[in-house]
């Protein structure tokens, strides 16, 4: 293959090591489609089937319980919850609804945060360390904790609903 020769009236592309993508004859092509073979034999047999989108049906809930467990804390929260719905979706129309919604949502208030002023940004980030101060405090990971590190005598730090 020859490259393309540059044209005077456009500029060149940059030249910034990225490769152009992969023909659509790469491994993840191979892959996705082998698994649309299966789920079409899968959906063949009524059995299976019902079976399958069981498999989905908890698979998808229990990531998506976890990411809404995340949500506070640190971390890829929303990422496990979207991972969650998008699991969902493969199999449940209402799913694919909400995670169009969520992901709208999610966007919306990311850009809205973006454009408050640095002080809002800030009790923002304060209000979500007083919630993940407050879980943990209740499911006794504070107490816990001061245990391990010798401090056993603050009792305040142990959780009321964990006595």
């Amino acid at each position: 293959m020859t490259q393309p020769q540059a044209r005077p009236d456009r500029p060149a592309p940059p030249d910034d090591g990225f490769a152009p993508p992969a023909p659509r004859g790469g491994r993840l092509h191979a892959t996705r489609v082998r698994l649309r073979a299966l789920r079409m034999k899968v959906r063949a047999r009524p059995g299976w089937n019902l079976a399958w989108r069981i498999g989905i049906g908890v698979l998808g809930t229990v990531v998506l319980v976890l990411g809404v467990i995340l949500i506070p804390y640190p971390g890829p929260g929303w990422l496990v919850v979207f991972a969650g719905l998008g699991i969902l979706a493969t199999e449940f129309a209402w799913a694919g609804r909400l995670l169009r919604f969520a992901r709208g949502y999610y966007d919306r208030w990311a850009a809205w945060v973006k454009r408050q002023n640095p002080f809002v940004q800030l009790l923002l980030g304060f209000a979500t360390l007083i919630v993940v101060l407050a879980t943990l405090w209740l499911l006794d990971a504070l107490w816990l904790v001061a245990r391990i590190v010798g401090l056993g005598e603050w009792t305040w730090l142990h959780s009321p609903i964990m006595a």
